[in-house]
């Protein structure tokens, strides 16, 4: 079996598209012992991303230079005030596309083509290029960005024009897929697909990371720490979440003893909540790591990790914290809308909270924090969802797919 993969992002810290699609390519290797992996990485930029750890017969690396030209910047202020296409980001597309249409695709038997970021240069690219009939794509956040849910940007008439170039790409491939299914119930609705959108959750391979480096990593002070680790943004709001805690510390001198929250955070908003809580000497707010220290700070320093879906009513993605803390089997707190993804694949409930219930989130923090002073229990909170065997069985309905 031949699988060619065409990928925007593999970094290896920073980013979740960058960890989900790496950990792809791992466990792709691990289902399919004897297949034969071709990658090519087209990037704006050359940065350094540890290819030699990823098990593939073959990479090549493009960097396409997308600094658009002077005057294709000038002439797009009136041309998409007029037309409502922009010219910059087609000149965009265009230099993915020299790079794809010049594959030899035919002698394989499985495309994937994946987006990263928010602009899926490498999807729109493939528009009206041949390689698409037969490319699976993998969309890793909704598209145009106003359609992503916790965005507070309201579409435009460029985005409609977006919208619709997404659509047209979508019917001429192959098939697609997103990580979550909300999100592929939303957009085989968006991009009004009369195929199936598959979902292909995000996955996590420790073998594809270099995780020796250990020098950012604060121990733990207490016998049970809290931590988050991530961004403010798309509606995720940490207020609540401190609240309860704040609540439990106050009302409990065991609590204020023997646990500490450590949040390692980035995004708008951070000094006004190292404001509001810098009498709770039990938290502390600081900056984030690279991706080697902050697995070993979550992993081995950690007791109870918080996950932030979006919000504050709706998430349809699929977080790409959760693979990884399945992976090693640690009790977390989901904080999440009343409809959200992870929702529905959590199965012990001591591990979901609604994030607009403060009342809630105290109930289930006190669970488990009661639970780490006394206990080393095993937890499993997504049960099998992550496993290699579900992988396997969700991507061979994919790849046996019929549509073209």
């Amino acid at each position: 079996m031949k699988f060619l993969i065409i990928v925007q992002d593999l970094r290896v810290s920073g980013t979740s598209a960058g960890i989900g699609r790496r950990s792809f390519l791992g466990k792709l290797r691990r289902v399919y012992p004897d297949a034969k992996i071709d990658v090519h990485y087209i990037i704006h930029r050359d940065t350094e991303d540890q290819l030699d750890l990823l098990p593939i017969n073959s990479i090549k690396k493009h960097i396409v230079n997308t600094k658009v030209p002077w005057h294709i910047i000038f002439l797009n202020r009136f041309y998409w005030r007029l037309f409502h296409i922009s010219l910059k980001e087609r000149y965009v597309h265009k230099q993915y596309a020299k790079v794809i249409e010049k594959l030899d695709y035919k002698v394989y038997d499985h495309i994937f083509i994946t987006s990263s970021g928010l602009e899926h240069e490498t999807i729109l690219a493939t528009y009206n290029l041949p390689i698409l009939k037969k490319a699976i794509l993998v969309f890793h956040d909704p598209y145009p960005l106003s359609w992503y849910v916790g965005s507070d940007k309201k579409p435009s008439k460029l985005d409609l024009f977006r919208l619709n170039k997404m659509i047209e790409v979508v019917h001429q491939a192959k098939t697609c897929a997103t990580t979550a299914n909300y999100m592929s119930q939303d957009l085989q609705h968006l991009y009004a697909s009369k195929k199936k959108f598959y979902t292909l959750p995000h996955q996590f391979d420790a073998d594809v990371f270099d995780l020796l480096d250990t020098s950012q990593v604060i121990k733990k002070n207490k016998k049970v720490r809290l931590s988050y680790n991530g961004a403010f943004m798309f509606g995720r709001n940490p207020d609540n979440m401190l609240m309860a805690y704040k609540a439990l510390v106050n009302e409990n001198p065991i609590y204020k003893e023997h646990t500490e929250f450590v949040l390692r955070v980035k995004g708008e908003g951070i000094e006004n909540l190292k404001q509001k809580f810098k009498e709770i000497k039990n938290i502390k707010i600081l900056e984030t790591l690279n991706f080697s220290n902050a697995f070993n700070e979550q992993i081995n320093e950690s007791d109870i990790v918080i996950i932030l879906e979006n919000g504050p009513i709706y998430c349809n993605i699929l977080v790409g914290k959760a693979p990884f803390l399945a992976a090693y089997n640690k009790p977390l707190l989901c904080i999440s809308p009343e409809k959200s993804e992870l929702r529905n694949i959590i199965v012990d409930k001591r591990c979901i909270a609604n994030m607009n219930d403060i009342a809630d989130i105290k109930e289930k923090l006190n669970v488990l924090i009661n639970n780490r002073l006394t206990t080393d229990e095993i937890f499993k909170p997504f049960g099998d969802y992550f496993s290699n065997e579900k992988f396997k069985e969700r991507l061979e309905k994919i790849l046996k797919d019929k549509n073209d």
